[in-house]
């Protein structure tokens, strides 16, 4: 069974950093494409970043320039480093992988949350 386990959240002010983890479970890691989502308080889940396999990296608009997605195949992590944080970055922030099969798996999700 696939299994994602986020950390790394927390309280930070206006332009502080964060560095959130995913660690992965029951399944070949280094197969998969890896993605961070977030949802903000009373909105709805939005993509973040995503990394291929092969180490290729996409960000959404609001965080480009901000937040950098990595992973580490030998430990089956993936990372996502939040830097010059802003308090409309506020959200639960899940870890996500689709399976060959379509199904979707998430994290618990890590709470962060940016103080103005």
């Amino acid at each position: 069974q696939v299994q994602l386990v986020e950390s790394g959240g927390g309280l930070v002010h206006a332009g502080g950093s964060l560095r959130l983890s995913c660690a992965a479970s029951g399944l070949i890691f280094s197969a998969y494409e890896m993605r961070w989502y977030r949802q903000p308080p009373g909105k709805q889940r939005e993509l973040v970043a995503a990394i291929s396999r092969g180490g290729t990296t996409n960000y959404a608009d609001f965080v480009k320039g901000r937040f950098t997605i990595s992973r580490d195949n030998a430990k089956n992590m993936v990372y996502l480093e939040m830097n010059s944080l802003k308090p409309e970055d506020t959200a639960v922030y899940h870890c996500n992988v689709d399976s060959a099969y379509g199904s979707r798996y998430w994290g618990q999700g890590t709470q962060v949350t940016v103080s103005s």
